[in-house]
């Protein structure tokens, strides 16, 4: 940052540091009261797996955190959850949602977690409940609140008593509540695994003896509450007993050492979907094809539990979000943010778990064994010596070629790095590899109804002054807010002479070390410009940690320990409430001219959309900063922090239809930026109406044509043969056959293009199999697109790529 020269010798630095949260309301109960129905449930385990009434269980499980969708989505989300052949929810408690104030615990609105599970289990669905203390999950504090900071002599995560008072204290809270709904499965509920701490090893070695200790307290603490669930310990190979170690990561087949006891079964807790993001990210994507293989070789190598993180991964509303964490979260995951299906992802693990279900007995009482025929294949089967009972996976980790595997008389293709599971140890029900879901393509409808002109009106914060402070050294910023704000003010004044400023060939220089996450700077009330979970939480500092003045003729000039600091904490529009109703009055708004100072309110009215989709607020010609619609934080936004693509992480911003009324939506943003454009923001309307396939004609038909009957893999029809499967969501039905070929096409669902090889009739039969249908099957072989029996392309293995588009019809 340039610094010029001025008329007096007397400097005043303003500077606003910018916090993206730390790394890492009323109380109200909840009034209904239930007596569960539910017979109890006595939870145990052994080496296989978990038993559930004296019944051993493989279980699909799906992270959902429940303040990061709205209620209303609850009931939808869940629902496709268990479609997706889910039969467990998987959540984390967030002590910084229930007990923002200390004392104070808010169980309304999205923080209902006693709703929440209820609602899995009127689904039929297991839960894991996860109460932390610590939860990370990319969060503000990583879960713990404010206040705990606070608390004299305390040190988070290790053998610290203030730390364990409070943590114990919170712990009862919230699973006293959950026994006092009945919820736990001993009683009937739903709730038959707990988790307490979260990926303990990360940080056990910077606490020594204390973090050892601290471990065997917590698992204590919660055995000793007699629940009646067993609990897990993830990420943490030394989990003391009784805890279950369990393992977190993308290959836990590959990489998981086991249960630390023989009597423990292996349990994964978290897959990881894709990536979370950060801006400045480009777009992170994991493919369905790596997660099935993954749990695949898990489930082949004894595993029976698997967690999808996220299987959907929903907003950071407000300020929640930890550093630079995008506000969408794990949007990659099998329902993506909206809540919608994320296909092939959604169906490929949906049929994944059809197949190992088809497994099951063999998996759970059967005895396995390993051959490795070849340097990249391997053989893993369980059977019952004198029974039918027999499941195989034959593995090929050849990355880039195809292996021929011979098992039990029978010669079985397997593609490069793939399993194909055979329920019988006969016939090949699925592989990993051949993905014959449906794809769909997200789509932003602009609305006609929301995108009227937009009135705005501004407010524009005043730079302060001199602010009165004591301090030589800026005071810690997470420390000046108290986590209400991501803003604080710091201020201070210097002296330099002329003289200092005529260096020769040199630049008079502002250097900041901040670890706050933006700066805005300002010298004498001009503007300068915008530059550009782990161990001992509790003492991480932000903000400013020093400031220099570089370039001087006398030499570099300290401002960080020599000059008495004033601050401010946050913007005064926060504290008068401004982004609401009831504090939109409380100041003086202007008609928005065309052009505005950093640091500006802007406010507009505008319309529901139409339709009764998701909806999201595009941002396009603004800069940083946090959005609000009637009064509820829609969470922060950084068009200007671009990827290496050149683009935003993110463009689109999820605005929940309950945040919404039928008419004059208030829209408050508070844009740190200047000279932004808020007439080019526009409302749009989300759908997945565009549906694709991608199949070879040698894939592997779906296993919904298998069953198993008297331990036998059966047919459902006479003759089963490959078919791709379109369905359009709802009442709606297919109104166009946008591309079709049988072939060589390349290309992803949106974006398919014709290869050298194509059946003429590719469109024409597609039309007769699909128009105006909510869903149709398509037979994939030669017969049904090359009609008049001329192959002009035989060598070429065929590919069908098809895309059509889902609408109402007129009838609808």
């Amino acid at each position: 940052m340039r610094i010029h020269s001025s008329n007096h010798p007397w400097f005043l630095l303003a500077i606003l540091v910018v916090l993206l949260s730390f790394s890492g309301a009323l109380s109200s109960t909840h009034k209904e009261k239930t007596t569960s129905k539910n017979p109890k449930k006595e939870v145990t385990y052994d080496g296989t797996s978990l038993i559930i009434n004296g019944k051993r269980e493989l279980l699909y499980s799906g992270s959902i955190h429940y303040p990061r969708s709205t209620p209303d989505m609850w009931p939808k989300i869940i629902k496709r959850a268990k479609q997706g052949g889910l039969n467990t929810i998987q959540t984390y408690v967030f002590w910084n949602v229930h007990e923002p104030v200390q004392g104070k615990f808010n169980f309304s609105g999205r923080a209902d977690l006693v709703k929440f599970i209820k609602l899995i289990e009127k689904n039929g669905m297991y839960v894991t409940l996860r109460p932390g203390p610590f939860i990370q999950a990319e969060w503000n504090h990583g879960g713990l609140p404010y206040w705990l900071r606070e608390v004299p002599g305390i040190f988070f995560r290790t053998d610290n008593k203030p730390f364990k008072e409070h943590t114990e204290r919170y712990v009862k809270v919230i699973l006293d509540k959950m026994k006092e709904e009945k919820l736990f499965a001993s009683q009937g509920g739903p709730i038959i695994l707990g988790q307490i701490e979260n990926e303990y090893s990360a940080v056990e070695r910077a606490y020594k003896e204390d973090g050892v200790n601290y471990i065997k307290w917590a698992a204590k603490l919660v055995d000793s509450m007699n629940l009646g669930i067993p609990w897990v310990m993830c990420k943490h190979n030394s989990a003391p007993d009784p805890m279950i170690n369990a393992c977190n990561g993308r290959h836990c087949g590959d990489t998981f050492p086991g249960p630390n006891k023989k009597n423990k079964p292996s349990l994964w807790t978290e897959n990881w979907t894709t990536q979370f993001r950060v801006f400045g990210d480009p777009p992170a994507h994991r493919s369905v094809e790596d997660i099935a293989y993954s749990v695949a070789r898990f489930f082949s190598k004894n595993g029976s539990h698997v967690n999808y993180y996220m299987y959907h991964g929903g907003t950071n509303f407000g300020r929640t979000s930890a550093h630079y964490v995008t506000t969408r979260y794990y949007d990659d995951a099998p329902l993506d943010e909206f809540g919608l299906e994320r296909e092939p992802k959604y169906g490929h693990l949906k049929l994944l778990h059809n197949a190992l279900n088809l497994c099951k007995k063999a998996l759970l009482w059967g005895h396995s064994r390993t051959e490795k025929p070849g340097k990249d294949t391997e053989i893993r089967y369980y059977e019952q010596p004198g029974t039918k009972v027999c499941a195989a996976f034959l593995a090929n980790n050849n990355t880039e070629a195809a292996e021929t595997i011979k098992f039990k008389g029978k010669e079985h293709v397997i593609p490069p790095r793939s399993i194909s599971i055979l329920p019988d140890c006969k016939t090949v029900v699925y592989s990993t590899a051949e993905v014959i879901s449906q794809h769909t393509s997200r789509n932003y409808v602009k609305s006609k109804k929301a995108n009227k002109k937009f009135d705005f009106k501004v407010f524009t914060e005043t730079v302060p002054g001199e602010l009165k402070g004591e301090s030589f050294i800026p005071v810690e910023l997470y420390g000046l807010t108290e986590d209400v704000t991501d803003y604080g003010w710091y201020t201070t004044n210097f002296k330099i002479d002329d003289n200092d400023l005529k260096k020769k060939g040199g630049k008079t220089t502002l250097r900041i070390a901040s670890l706050g996450h933006a700066l805005h700077v300002w010298l004498n009330g001009e503007y300068l410009g915008f530059p550009d979970s782990g161990s001992y939480l509790e003492h991480r500092y932000t903000g400013p940690r020093s400031v220099s003045i570089l370039g001087l003729s006398s030499g570099p000039l300290d401002l960080t320990e020599k000059n008495k600091w004033g601050n401010k904490v946050g913007m005064e529009g926060e504290k008068l409430g401004i982004h609401a109703e009831k504090g939109l009055k409380k100041v003086k708004w202007q008609k928005f001219s065309g052009k505005a100072p950093g640091l500006t309110w802007y406010q507009t009215r505008f319309d529901a959309p139409e339709s009764k989709n998701s909806v999201a607020i595009r941002m396009n010609g603004m800069g940083k900063g946090l959005i609000w619609v009637n009064g509820e934080g829609v969470g922060r936004y950084w068009m200007s922090f671009l990827s290496p693509l050149k683009n935003p992480t993110q463009v689109e911003y999820h605005i929940p239809r309950s945040f919404l009324k039928p008419k004059k939506n208030l829209l408050v943003i508070f844009e740190e930026e200047p000279n932004v454009k808020p007439e080019l923001i526009d409302f749009v309307i989300i759908n997945r109406d565009t549906v694709c396939s991608y199949i070879g004609e040698n894939y592997t038909p779906s296993v919904r044509h298998w069953t198993k009957k008297n331990d036998k893999v059966q047919a459902i029809a006479d003759d089963v043969f490959l078919t791709a499967n379109l369905k359009c969501s709802g009442t709606k039905k297919i109104a166009a056959v946008e591309f079709a070929s049988f072939g060589n096409p390349t290309g992803t669902c949106g974006n398919f293009t014709l290869g050298s090889c194509n059946a003429p009739a590719s469109k024409q039969v597609i039309e007769k199999y699909c128009l105006g249908k909510s869903e149709c099957d398509i037979p994939v072989n030669k017969s049904t697109f090359q009609q008049d029996k001329k192959d002009s392309c035989p060598k070429v293995v065929k590919m069908l790529a098809v895309q059509v588009k889902c609408g109402r019809t007129n009838k609808n």
